[in-house]
């Protein structure tokens, strides 16, 4: 059975990190340069500071839920092959 980690190279990381820090930065800066009153900036960079923490924690409980589906399917391959096996004529 092979082994199917992918690593990712360093350009796609350094692309994931530059696309969030700008797509979070120019939102932040838009709040802080919007014609509102404090209060209001505050609950809308608050609004952001909240997406934020949902879109990682969603990010990891769908890999976590992909990679535990993962083991079971390798569990199940791993049981029909030593089943195959065993009714093999040698």
């Amino acid at each position: 059975m092979q082994d199917e980690r992918r690593m990712h190279t360093p350009a796609w990381l350094a692309q994931c990190w530059l696309s969030f820090l700008l797509a979070t930065g120019t939102t932040l800066f838009g709040i802080y340069h919007l014609p509102a009153d404090l209060w209001v900036r505050g609950f809308l960079a608050m609004g952001l500071l909240f997406t934020m923490g949902s879109s990682f924690t969603l990010a990891k409980t769908l890999r976590d839920d992909h990679e535990a589906k993962r083991l079971v399917n390798r569990l199940t391959e791993a049981k029909t092959e030593r089943i195959l096996r065993e009714f093999e004529p040698v």
